[in-house]
């Protein structure tokens, strides 16, 4: 029969029906694979990953890749071999709690950004600064699922198509383009005022990272081929109960989860013991497993960790320094952060003069005592022993410092005395470890501001960074996420170190009745004192490592962009706090001059960092700077002197 409203036979139509039929089941995959997914992760009962939205979601889509060519295998493989250690130092990034500050199923954006942060620092051979490129950018600008889910294979496919920036440009919310945090200029790279009338806005001339090759791979020797030629890759993986409760040793699940959930990067592989293994970076936090860290058993494909994975090489965009200009409709576009009042900054110091204006006080002190080392480093050290240039940054070939950070976003925030410090003594722990830590350690500004440890984002001393550093210990960074903002209630547990368990939090909420806190490893200082004049300064810096300063912040400062800055101030009012991680002489001009290490970003100046002049063209910086010994060692509790009526 015909059916001449359509035109075309019965015959024809069932045809058609059942080619309708395979195409509706086909598009209906991912919807049957998550139902079936969320089936298994009802059964158990996880913290970490949302039975719901888990945070990798699989796609049926083919994945092409970018590769213009196949890797070589080498031959003879070494049985060991992981990037963490590499004839004793690192050349992995750092490690990261996508929990926090609160919950967010990101997993596939860090494992994506971390492995690719890596390969940008094992094709830099460590060189300074490291660079961390953001997770942020993907989870509100790509395509995939934001808090709600994702893969970063699609994530290194949109890092080849788009620009990416780095940390200091967009810091990590644990928000997306589902759950309030909207793709934006501003939001892919942001600068903030103290100043009402200026709010936030889209930073001009950032710096930016893009990935060349991408593509899959799975099965023990190919993956075992692609970590060792160019280093850390970004797998899927199933979570069974054992391993969110994991603290060590080489993990094996007896459960039979092959359900892939999350990502995390593989940034090594090696053997115990006759027992082979793969070195795993999670995105829970450095109080997981071994400090961030699992091993997962080798060969067996658990936890179908051996199914798949992905990679990307980047592009060499740092040796031409290549950056981004912002266009004319980038730059009209009103600001989605605006200030809700004008910073209080500096008004309400201890220890602040009465014309001051600004994020530290003009005479750092200390509360109690200073306590001071036995010999100090410029009696140790004499004159003619110390070096004539110092840098911190390339010592033997050698990089120590933690990366450089901003102060300014997610908005405006003082905080300038707590970053300064907590950057100078993480460089002092890293140089106490000889690199050799996993990752490089880094201290967290955040908790100093929360306890009030000095002051908060009104401003600050320095002093009381230090002196909290020596009582009570600090966390490192993946324990309290830098929100640029005051607590509003006192100090708990839970302010210096916390996690949060799903759903993504939705908005205009703040969701911090699903975080606890959790237990930290502690970074104290032995000692903290006082270090004035240039002398003290060049011998503490080649002795100890760097050290944290005040300076005058004048209105060409705030202009810098390169070479060795120098003005003239008769009595320089200290506002600001930095760090000098080493000094100098000008090979031309002959002349003197300190590296100090800023806290407004890599945009700003050479990457973030400074070269002033040494003497009173230095903008005071030379009349005020602190230090502290680093230990892992608790101090004694010192007792508490009563006062006789």
């Amino acid at each position: 029969m015909w059916f001449p409203s359509v035109g075309f036979s019965q015959g024809d139509l069932e045809t058609k029906q059942k080619k309708i039929t395979i195409i509706v089941l086909f598009e209906m995959i991912p919807l049957l694979l998550l139902l079936l997914v969320g089936l298994s992760l009802a059964k158990k009962n996880l913290k970490y990953v949302d039975p719901n939205h888990p945070c990798r979601k699989s796609s049926p889509n083919p994945k092409l890749g970018n590769a213009r060519s196949p890797l070589t295998p080498v031959e003879n493989l070494p049985d060991q071999w992981i990037w963490s250690s590499i004839e004793g130092r690192s050349l992995i990034t750092n490690i990261r709690n996508q929990h926090i500050p609160q919950y967010c199923g990101s997993c596939w954006a860090h494992a994506a950004t971390s492995s690719l942060s890596d390969r940008i620092k094992i094709a830099r051979n460590a060189a300074w600064p490291d660079i961390n490129i953001s997770p942020q950018v993907l989870i509100s600008c790509s395509n995939d699922d934001g808090c709600h889910g994702g893969q970063a294979y699609n994530a290194f496919e949109w890092m080849h198509l788009n620009e990416v920036t780095d940390e200091t440009c967009s810091i990590y919310r644990a928000r997306g383009h589902d759950n309030g945090a909207q793709c934006s200029a501003e939001l892919i790279c942001e600068n903030c005022s103290h100043l009402k009338s200026k709010g936030c806005w889209a930073q001009d001339n950032y710096k930016v990272y893009r990935v060349d090759e991408y593509g899959s791979v799975s099965g023990e020797q190919d993956m075992m081929q692609e970590i060792y030629q160019r280093g850390p890759i970004a797998c899927g993986i199933a979570v069974p109960e054992a391993l969110e409760s994991y603290t060590g040793g080489i993990f094996e699940d007896t459960t039979g989860d092959m359900n892939i959930v999350h990502d995390i990067s593989i940034v090594g592989y090696g053997e115990e013991n006759g027992i082979k293994f793969w070195t795993v970076r999670n995105s829970w936090g450095s109080q997981f497993g071994e400090d961030g860290f699992v091993r997962v058993i080798r060969g067996k494909n658990n936890i179908a960790i051996e199914s798949d994975c992905s990679w990307a090489t980047p592009k060499n965009t740092w040796t031409s320094d290549e950056r981004h200009k912002l266009t004319e409709a980038e730059k009209n576009v009103p600001s989605s952060t605006p200030n809700e009042a004008e910073s209080t900054e500096g008004s309400n110091l201890k220890g602040a003069s009465f014309f001051q204006k600004g994020c530290r006080v003009e005479k750092s002190f200390f509360s109690k005592r200073e306590k001071p080392l036995p010999i100090p480093s410029w009696k140790l050290l004499k004159e003619a022993a110390v070096p004539e240039s110092m840098d911190w940054r390339n010592v033997s070939g050698m990089n120590y410092l933690s990366w450089i950070k901003n102060q300014h976003i997610p908005v405006y925030c003082g905080s300038c005395w707590a970053q300064a410090t907590t950057s100078s003594l993480a460089d002092r722990f890293n140089i106490l470890l000889g690199n050799s830590n996993p990752t490089p350690i880094d201290l967290n500004a955040q908790v100093m501001i929360n306890c009030k440890a000095g002051g908060d984002c009104n401003g600050g001393n320095p002093g009381g960074v230090y002196e909290f550093a020596y009582s009570q210990g600090i966390p490192d960074s993946s324990c309290e996420q830098y929100v640029a903002e005051n607590l509003g209630h006192t100090c708990g547990a839970i302010d210096k170190c916390k996690d949060c368990t799903w759903p993504p939090c939705p908005v205009g909420q703040t969701c911090q009745d699903k975080c606890w806190a959790v237990d930290y490893k502690k970074y104290y200082a032995s000692h903290y004192y006082h270090v004035r004049g240039a002398a003290q300064m060049k011998a503490e810096i080649a002795s100890h490592g760097p050290i944290s300063c005040g300076i005058e912040v004048t209105d060409s400062f705030e202009k810098y962009v390169g070479g060795i800055y120098s003005e003239f101030k008769f009595f320089p009012m200290i506002n600001h706090e930095i760090s000098v991680v080493g000094y100098g002489k000008d090979r031309e001009t002959g002349q003197e001059y300190w590296i100090g290490r800023n806290s407004w970003g890599t945009y700003w100046g050479e990457g973030g960092f400074f070269r002033m002049a040494t003497g009173k063209y230095g903008l005071g910086i030379e009349l005020d700077c602190t230090a502290a010994i680093p230990s892992f060692e608790a101090n004694e509790a010192e007792p508490e002197v009563l006062s006789i009526m």
